[in-house]
């Protein structure tokens, strides 16, 4: 499965950067392929290009603020929580993004 997500925090310096990492290390334990942009104080890093969005299952948004350019996932499945969910539960989110994945493939 890809997964291609965003993480921001209010502060966009370590929450940020955590929530990321953990949803890459349980996106990649689990056997995905994972992307997060992060959207800190020094602005955008890791951006996703319009095929890694485009190739993606699932798109996880891990903000606790607005993020500009959202519009760029409308035609995806988005999951959206705050960063302290994609730290404390980094795996039961990818476990839920599967489920969500596994829906919508048996729903079309």
């Amino acid at each position: 499965m890809k997964i291609v997500g965003v993480a921001a925090c209010t502060v966009g310096i370590a929450h940020t950067y955590i929530a990321q990492e953990k949803l890459e290390e349980a996106g990649k334990k689990a056997g995905h392929e994972v992307h997060i942009e992060t959207s800190g104080t020094i602005g955008v890093e890791n951006a996703l290009s319009p095929e890694q969005i485009q190739e993606a299952d699932v798109v996880i948004l891990a903000i606790d603020v607005k993020i500009s350019d959202r519009e760029r996932f409308e035609s995806k499945r988005v999951l959206q929580v705050p960063t302290e969910v994609a730290i404390k539960s980094p795996n039961k989110l990818i476990q839920k993004a599967e489920e969500v994945v596994k829906e919508d493939q048996k729903n079309k």
